[in-house]
């Protein structure tokens, strides 16, 4: 029976009033985030001997939580992820996805990418060039056996599919290689560079491929993107020209000297992201790329970027975080990849984007004069999947770019499960 969500009220009052608080949005909301948190936790102590991080734990809880497991039961969807509860859901794990791309771009040193020098750099153009030359190959492939995957522009489909198959999980590649205690060491520097090269690259082509697909509508004008583009570049611009030397005069004045760092300054720092969202979005690129520019714009060599990491990455990444993949397995059901031709699509992306990704960065590392055994690691590195992926498949979702999204879950999840190699 449809619900007008504009009477679903926020808290109700109790029981002894008779009212049942999984009926009003926010006693449903604590229940469904304590579920959520206690199904990932206990997960990430179960993969935790495969080594597996914890981004795995939190897509196999979505994948339980969701119609594929647990959501086969009418009745415990209607009670704890009724339809009407999607929007509030969704909108919380997108703040959490908003301050994660933050944290990432906050975590992303440029100063060191270009010290890196052009070893890091060519090994990242391989290692994103490649798979992305094959992702044409599977647009193709798709186009032509998926159906409704020829309803949409071809530039946006091949963009999206090359950005998905080439992209390096930066994040999860870093807890990875902090885990090992392989960071400091000169094939765990490498790999952190080359990815941070693969990273700006792959947001960057992901800007382009949103700017192009706008709301799925293959038949929109041209001038369109051509506009968004241009207010991107813009936006870049501003936020270098502008932003850059603020955020630098801020993290000045919270130095070591400083005995605390102002609140007002946290504040802003964290208003600075809500407003770099909303300006993206409202341009027609996510509003994550504005987030994750922010955070690029923060000095990496003093104690500000410090503090705010300590400060707000554990309540994004342990509470936040987890619901966006809930909210994404609350939309995947497994049971719909059905018969030979899925499963075998399935596999040959899985297939491509790996050898993609290991075979080109392992010879250009060769040429590199790179040793065999730790050119082979580089590339097994750089195949780090996960996170990134799964934010890339669901925009495409959500931008109607093909049902080939329709089930992202299972390509990061299988992606991600093969980091165990590591």
């Amino acid at each position: 029976m449809p619900v007008n969500i504009t009477s679903i009220k926020t808290s109700s009052n109790g029981v002894w009033e008779g009212d049942n608080p999984l009926n009003f949005a926010f006693p449903l909301l604590i229940i469904q985030t304590t579920l959520i948190l206690v199904i990932t936790r206990i997960l990430a102590f179960v993969f935790k001997p495969l080594r597996q991080p914890k981004v795995i734990a939190e897509i196999v809880g979505g994948i339980l939580l969701g119609p594929s497991v647990l959501g086969r039961s009418q009745e415990y969807m209607a009670r704890i992820f009724p339809k009407w509860s999607t929007p509030i859901l969704e909108s919380v794990a997108s703040i959490g996805l908003l301050f994660f791309l933050f944290l990432v771009g906050l975590e992303l040193d440029l100063a060191s990418i270009r010290r890196s020098g052009r070893k890091a750099f060519f090994i990242a153009a391989a290692g994103i060039s490649f798979p992305f030359i094959l992702g044409f190959g599977i647009a193709t492939v798709f186009r032509k056996t998926v159906k409704g995957a020829d309803k949409v522009g071809y530039g946006q489909f091949l963009v999206f599919m090359g950005v998905a198959l080439s992209i390096t999980a930066f994040p999860v590649l870093a807890r990875i290689l902090a885990e090992l205690k392989l960071l400091t060491t000169r094939i765990g520097e490498t790999a952190m560079a080359a990815a941070a090269f693969n990273d700006v690259a792959a947001w960057i082509l992901l800007a382009l491929a949103i700017a192009l697909a706008g709301n799925g509508d293959s038949h929109k004008s041209p001038t369109i993107s051509v506009w968004v583009l241009l207010c991107g570049v813009a936006f870049v611009i501003f936020m270098v020209v502008a932003v850059g030397p603020m955020m630098k005069w801020v993290a000045r004045r919270c130095s070591s000297e400083q005995d605390v760092v102002d609140e007002a300054y946290i504040c802003l720092t964290l208003g600075g992201v809500l407003v770099s969202g909303f300006v993206t979005d409202l341009i027609g690129i996510h509003s994550i790329f504005g987030a994750f520019v922010f955070g690029l714009m923060i000095p990496k060599d003093g104690d500000f970027a410090r503090k705010l990491i300590e400060r707000i990455e554990d309540f994004v990444t342990g509470l936040l975080l987890p619901l966006y993949f809930a909210s994404s397995g609350l939309k995947t059901n497994l049971a719909t990849i059905k018969g030979r031709k899925a499963w075998g699509l399935l596999v040959l992306v899985i297939t491509t984007a790996c050898t993609g990704k290991i075979v080109g960065t392992f010879a250009v590392a060769m040429i590199c004069n790179i040793p065999a055994r730790e050119s082979l690691t580089l590339g097994v590195l750089m195949n780090t999947k996960g996170l990134v992926e799964l934010i890339v498949l669901n925009i495409g979702k959500e931008k109607k770019v093909s049902s080939l999204f329709a089930n992202p879950l299972p390509l990061s999840l299988l992606l991600g499960f093969g980091q165990a190699v590591n």
